[in-house]
Formats: structure tokens, sequence, C-alpha cells
């Protein structure tokens, strides 16, 4: 049985606890695949299909922050990322499947959250499905198994430390 994940919060750690898992379980011999939502920048964690060959990475977004109003290219690329996760989640090819920042996505209606619940309850039952970002709708964290806030205590941001390769992208 496959249970859904949902990492949200305004603290830093929701992509880094996915990624976690997934090392976790490719270890453990399982296929992993992380679909990245909004994000199209060069992340350091794209390198790692180099070194595990059960993990496929996708990103659909343009490569920048969105700011304000979402263009027509992000809703997309949104889209195009959902048609395609669904197509994966059919394959059944892989045991864990990620959708990195989703949450974000829908907070900004890139996507329906209709569509995701739609995603969610569709799924193969046996596949254990992550969702990340903040701004969780509530729906999503109704039906999911497990749901962990990420807190904002402190952050070196707010001294000025701007992110670091490696350790945040």
């Amino acid at each position: 049985m496959g249970y859904v994940h949902v990492y949200t919060g305004n603290g830093k750690g929701k992509t880094t606890a996915a990624l976690g898992l997934a090392l976790r379980a490719i270890c453990a011999g399982k296929k992993v695949y992380i679909g990245q939502f909004i994000k199209g920048m060069h992340y350091s964690e794209l390198e790692a299909v180099k070194y595990l060959p059960n993990l496929l990475i996708e990103q659909y977004g343009r490569g920048c922050f969105i700011r304000g109003k979402p263009t027509e290219e992000d809703v997309k690329l949104a889209h195009t990322g959902l048609k395609r996760v669904r197509e994966i989640l059919e394959s059944n090819a892989f045991d864990i499947v990620i959708l990195d920042e989703i949450n974000v996505a829908l907070f900004y209606r890139l996507l329906d959250v209709s569509e995701v619940l739609e995603l969610i309850a569709n799924r193969p039952h046996d596949v254990e499905l992550i969702l990340t970002g903040r701004y969780a709708p509530k729906e999503i964290i109704e039906v999911a198994d497990l749901v962990t806030e990420m807190v904002e205590v402190k952050h070196y941001y707010q001294q000025g430390v701007v992110a670091r390769k490696g350790i945040e992208f």
C-alpha cells in the first residue's frame, strides 16, 4: 500500500525531505520519478540521475520564479507536467512519484486542485506519492496520509546569506 505525503510550510526543507526519501527508496531497490513543477533552473539534484539509475527527474517550469501573475507558458508547462505524471502513474514503472512544488503551482492556479485530487484518487494504490511546496490546499491536506509542515524559526537568509549550490539548489 502506497501513501500520500505532503511536505509544506514556509520553512526550508520540503524538497530536501522528498529528495532524502527518494535516496532511501532507491537504495532499497525502488524506482523514483520526480516531476518538478515551476522549476526550470539547474538544481544540483538534477545531476543525481548520473549516479542513480533508478531515478528520473523532469522539470515543468520556465527557469525563473513566478512574480505576480503567471504567464500562459507557466500554465501550459504545469499542464504538460500533470499530463506526464498521469502517464508515469499509468505506466506502473515507478514505486515513488514526487510532485515537487505542486502546491505552489496550485497556489498560482496553474492547475486546479480538482485535477490533482483526481490524480491522487486514481493513482495505483501501491505507489507512494509525495507532494511538496508551500501553500498546500486544505483539500490536499485532507486526503493525504502524512502531512509535515516545515516552520521557519530562524533562517540565515535574514542575515543576507544567498542561496548556495549544493545546499539550497
